[in-house]
């Protein structure tokens, strides 16, 4: 018998939505402000926050940080093809590096897409180089992002 695993909206309560729609706004506000926000109790809030740490729905809280305001003006998307099968190893390789932000299996022509940011072209040429020396990348494809319309 095959289990029916729903997902978080299908179980969820309308007061979790309420709670983690204030925290997905700011979540460095108090409890008791979210309380107020969503007509819940600060104890309600505090149990909610809980659960949802324990279930894995939130995995933490974190500062949004502007990139370019720090010098890394210069972001790129870079797919890579992956041979023999070795593409998690291949990505978790790659996450380690200091200027990927972020890596997704993907589908089409290529295997992962990479997320990067770079201070400089310079910067980026060094890194497809380097993409391109590991052991099991085919071809890289980079796509240089020229403005960003929305980034969360």
């Amino acid at each position: 018998m095959k289990k029916n695993k729903k997902t978080f909206s299908e179980k969820s309560t309308n007061s979790e939505k309420r709670v983690l729609d204030a925290l997905i706004e700011n979540s460095r506000q108090s409890s008791r402000e979210i309380a107020k926000k969503t007509n819940l109790s600060t104890a309600t809030v505090i149990k909610k926050i809980n659960e949802m740490k324990e279930k894995g729905i939130i995995r933490g809280f974190s500062a949004k940080v502007d990139c370019e305001k720090l010098g890394f003006d210069f972001p790129a998307i870079i797919e890579i093809r992956v041979a023999k099968g070795k593409l998690m190893e291949v990505e978790n390789k790659i996450a380690k590096e200091k200027e990927v932000k972020a890596v997704y299996d993907i589908t089409g022509h290529f295997d992962a897409a990479i997320l990067a940011d770079f201070r400089k072209r310079k910067d980026l040429d060094v890194f497809i180089k380097k993409l391109q020396k590991m052991d099991f990348v085919e071809r890289t494809e980079t796509k240089i992002i020229l403005n960003k319309v929305k980034e969360e």
